[in-house]
């Protein structure tokens, strides 16, 4: 394996729910895989609602039960250089996927997928967004199973 970091961006459209969740969850996978090292984790949003707050602190308090701390991340707006610089840009549904699709040149699009496409024979497309419907436990499952799933994905590769 080359020393260069496996470089991977998770966005959502606020980064204050899901993507910082998708950030803890993978951190956390890797630091369980002793893998930290190999990688460079971050998030952001596709749109600038929250640029610079906390994540929302029902994500917070979510995350915590499982152990995560998201409590240093700072929320920021996707931004042209991060289609440079990141290896993966994931996605937490279509709708960002799209809007994603949208703003990256074309020469970097084939670094753009859905976080859940990640899980073996899923049917399920995108994470629901929990800051209006709630269900912080259950996205913080999703995106935990995700983000295993996408590790072990990721050191096959590496």
């Amino acid at each position: 394996m080359s020393s260069e970091k496996i470089k991977i961006l998770f966005v959502c459209m606020g980064n204050i729910c899901r993507s910082p969740t998708a950030e803890g969850a993978f951190t956390a996978q890797v630091e369980k895989h002793a893998v930290a090292h190999l990688f460079e984790i971050d998030s952001a949003g596709t749109h600038a609602y929250h640029i610079g707050e906390q994540p929302d602190s029902r994500s917070q308090l979510s995350a915590n039960k499982f152990g995560v701390n998201l409590s240093n991340q700072r929320a920021r707006q996707v931004h042209e250089s991060d289609f440079y610089h990141y290896d993966y840009i994931v996605a937490m549904d279509e709708s960002n996927l799209a809007n994603l699709q949208a703003i990256c040149p074309i020469k970097q699009q084939s670094k753009l997928s859905l976080i859940l496409s990640n899980i073996p024979n899923n049917q399920t497309k995108g994470v629901p967004d929990p800051y209006f419907e709630g269900r912080f436990d259950e996205v913080f499952e999703m995106l935990n199973r995700a983000s295993g799933f996408l590790l072990e994905k990721l050191l096959k590769k590496a």
